[in-house]
């Protein structure tokens, strides 16, 4: 019997194109902290949070375009904000709620890497609870 179903199991890699290998790694090693694993040619591969992420310069104009959002959670939006802007990294706005639920707030500010590609900070802020269970005014 031929399987016709499969499931995702995660994301394993993510490829986020680049123009300028080495402002790219000194911004997501040494601005964004990320773990560098190692680089070959046009290539240098990242590990954050059991997610391997590769910056690439395009082989061909086909795959020359941004990249896609990622959202890269963090515990104070707030103070990451703050030590970002410190070290020259461009926001479009600065750290808002979007969304809040019973029990948590969730906060976000967008910026730019060296190639202009935009990503974004996340945070989830527990909701403080009154004696009751509902969320303080």
């Amino acid at each position: 019997m031929r399987r016709t179903e499969f499931q995702l199991k995660g994301i394993a890699q993510i490829s986020i194109r680049v123009h300028n290998m080495e402002a790219a790694v000194q911004f997501y090693r040494d601005i964004l902290g990320l773990k560098l694993l190692f680089q070959v040619p046009n290539m240098t591969f990242f590990e954050c949070n059991g997610v391997q992420i590769v910056l690439s310069i395009a082989e061909s104009a086909q795959f020359d375009h941004p990249s896609s959002v990622f959202y890269f959670n963090v515990d104070d939006i707030h103070a990451a904000y703050e030590l970002l802007v410190e070290k020259q990294v461009q926001f479009l706005d600065k750290p808002h709620k979007v969304v809040e639920t019973g029990h948590s707030e969730t906060w976000m500010t967008f910026f730019y890497d060296p190639d202009q590609n935009v990503h974004a900070l996340m945070c989830e802020i527990p909701t403080l609870l009154d004696e009751a269970g509902q969320p303080h005014k």
